[in-house]
């Protein structure tokens, strides 16, 4: 358990002092990091997002990494745009910081 514990601190230690801090986004057009969006599926679903850091990632709570493919999709685009989300297609329908 302390190796693990050693290992962890240095993980952590090494991640503090490579970590920049990202200016939120002010009222963007097109989804970047930090913004909140809604997807409408071609089912009819409706899902939301939220892109955030690696470490912050939860997606059973919306919250997904910008690395994610999903995410990766995402990026830059604005609302009325379509995206591949897995095997179907959905549309952007909100953004919001």
């Amino acid at each position: 358990a302390a190796v693990r514990a050693a290992r962890e601190l240095r993980y952590w230690t090494a991640r503090r002092h490579s970590a920049q801090v990202q200016p939120a986004p002010s009222g963007s057009d097109e989804v970047v990091f930090g913004s909140a969006l809604t997807i409408l599926r071609e089912d009819g679903r409706r899902s939301s997002y939220r892109i955030v850091g690696e470490d912050e990632a939860d997606p059973t709570k919306g919250l997904i990494s910008w690395t994610s493919p999903l995410a990766r999709e995402l990026m830059g685009k604005s609302v009325g745009e379509a995206i591949e989300a897995g095997a179907t297609e959905a549309t952007i329908v909100a953004i919001s910081v």
